[in-house]
Formats: C-alpha cells, structure tokens, sequence
C-alpha cells in the first residue's frame, strides 16, 4: 500500500484482508497493510463505523474476522458488462452514468458492494463528472468485439460483415492476427483472403462475425502495433514524398509514423515516404515540423501547402510574395 493511499482505501484493504484470512491477528494485518498496530486497529473501527461487523476474538487461535451479519453481494457481470469495462479501461467510456450502458451496469453492481460511506462518495462522482466526449472514437459493439478476439486467441478464421465509411456492404474471410486500439479506435488487424493481402478493418464496423473451421498461424514476428502503423501510412490516394533537413532521430519525435516511412538520407536530411488522402490534414502535419522541408512529390500536397502557408501569413499580417 502507497504510503499516501487514503484511510478509506486502506480500511477497504484491511476488510480484504480480513475476508481473506479469517483469524488474522492485528500485528499481521499491520506488517500486510504496512502500518503500526495501532493504525490497524484504528481501520478495523473505520470498518465497524459503516456498519460492517467485524469481531475481535482473543487468544492464541484468535484475531479479526466477518461477524455473521455482513452480506456482500456476489459481483456476477454479464459478459457484454465485463467487456464493457475493460473496454472502457483501455480507451475511456463516456456512459458509465446510464444504468443502461453494459459500464453503467457494470459499475452500478460494484457501487452497491461497497459500504455505505464509500457508495455514496463513488456514487457522487459518478452522477456529477461529465467528461468532455471524444469526438474521434468509435467505439464498437462489445460482443462483436469479444468475438474477434476470441478468434484471435484460437486462431480460427472468420467471415465477417463489413459495411464500409461510404456505406457499401460486403462479407469476406480474414485470419483474425490482431485486435488493436489507436486513438480510441478500435481496429482487426488481419489476413485478407478476398485480396490475399494483410488489412485493418475498423471493428465498429463490423456487422456479424461467423466463427470458421479453419485454423491460422499469424506471422513469427508480428508486432500488432507497429504493423497496424505501417498500414494506415500506405496505399492511400496520393503518394507523398517529403525531404526534410534535419537527421532521422529528430524528425522521428514529430512525425506520426502514419505519415508514412522515414529514411535518413544523410546525417543532416532525411526523406518521408507515404501516402493520404487527405493533403489538407497531411500539410497541417508538415507544417508542425521545427526544420525545413521540400514537398518531392505530389502535386495535390503541394497546392494544398501553398494555399495553407497564404492562410498563415495572411492570419500574419503578411503579404505571400510569391
């Protein structure tokens, strides 16, 4: 326990430890909790204060245990609630207010198991904190979402349903390697069959998942994380390559590796290879680098830098000479 860890949190630790080893005696309960004898015995009549009962029994078989009185529900989640929140832990959830939400659920049943006291502190911040909403994230359907990763974990093919940004629909049978989640996305990264080609699909989506016969063994050395990069820096519309000067480790800590691939050209200048389809996001990009740079290739970026550097002088008070 951190030394600075509230009474409240080490009190709940003590009930812990007390459900756990029934008898335990007060000087053991201190070494576990990492306090004096006296502090916990003081957690002990924290405990007994919210009504929870705890009896005192002396003698050499004797120490702390649960008196008959106290009922702590089991915590029995669904599994779409028990995804749910890990799924929330991993990219944030905005609904952990809405007794309807899976979280919401989820986290009504653990507020309901604590004390009284503690209940109504968790309850409180539940009720007022309203979080800003991440407007970027997607987040999909936690059984779907359990599906995926179940194949990934048996490694048993799948035919997914997948409806595309632009709204087209079309089922294809992938070999689940990875699930991913960037930037509150959550991505399968897989083994296209349909174009025999390693793809991303956005999971939420995904519109049915059929579990196959078919086994898989995903690549030796895949690093689900750096692929999936990789991935989102090609094979958009327009190929970009971009000369920077500056050496290859100072650019690294400003680019996003999904601006596509860096190579040093020489100890001074180093180029980036990609591609996008959106020029306008790729030059807010560049521009953000400390260093100069040369558009190489890609007329479509290069008009779009141009219009944004006039944009940026003229918000300047500048005048474009050309």
């Amino acid at each position: 326990m951190k030394p600075d860890a509230s009474p409240t949190a080490r009190a709940l630790l003590a009930l812990e430890l007390i459900q756990g080893s029934p008898g335990i005696t007060a000087d053991r309960l201190a070494d576990k909790l990492g306090v004096s004898e006296r502090a916990a015995r003081r957690y002990v009549g924290i405990l007994r204060e919210t009504s929870i009962p705890i009896e005192s029994v002396r003698g050499p078989h004797g120490g702390y245990r649960l008196g008959r009185g106290l009922r702590l529900p089991p915590l029995m989640f669904s599994a779409t609630e028990a995804i749910g929140l890990v799924m929330a832990v991993l990219d944030g959830h905005h609904d952990a207010g809405d007794p309807t939400d899976p979280v919401g659920s989820a986290l009504g049943k653990i507020v309901r198991a604590l004390p009284d006291p503690t209940a109504a502190q968790a309850e409180a911040v539940r009720r007022t904190t309203a979080p800003a909403p991440d407007r970027a994230a997607a987040r999909p359907d936690p059984a779907t979402t359990t599906a995926l990763v179940q194949a990934c974990s048996d490694r048993r093919r799948v035919r997914i349903g997948y409806r595309t940004e632009a709204g087209s629909e079309w089922l294809v049978e992938v070999d689940p390697w990875a699930v991913v989640v960037r930037h509150g996305r959550w991505y399968l990264l897989c083994w296209s069959h349909a174009t025999n080609a390693r793809r991303a699909y956005r999971i939420d989506r995904v519109r049915e998942v059929t579990m196959l016969d078919d086994t898989f063994s995903p690549p030796a050395d895949l690093d689900p994380v750096a692929m999936l990069e990789e991935h989102l820096a090609v094979g958009w519309e327009y190929d970009v390559e971009i000369v920077i000067d500056a050496p290859v480790d100072t650019v690294a800590r400003c680019v996003s590796p999904v601006m596509g691939l860096l190579e040093p050209l020489d100890s001074e200048t180093t180029r980036l290879v990609g591609s996008t389809s959106n020029p306008v996001w790729y030059a807010e990009q560049l521009a953000a680098i400390p260093a100069p740079y040369r558009i190489v290739r890609c007329p479509e970026l290069q008009e779009t830098a141009r219009l944004l550097g006039q944009r940026l002088l003229a918000a300047a008070g500048e005048t474009d000479a050309g």
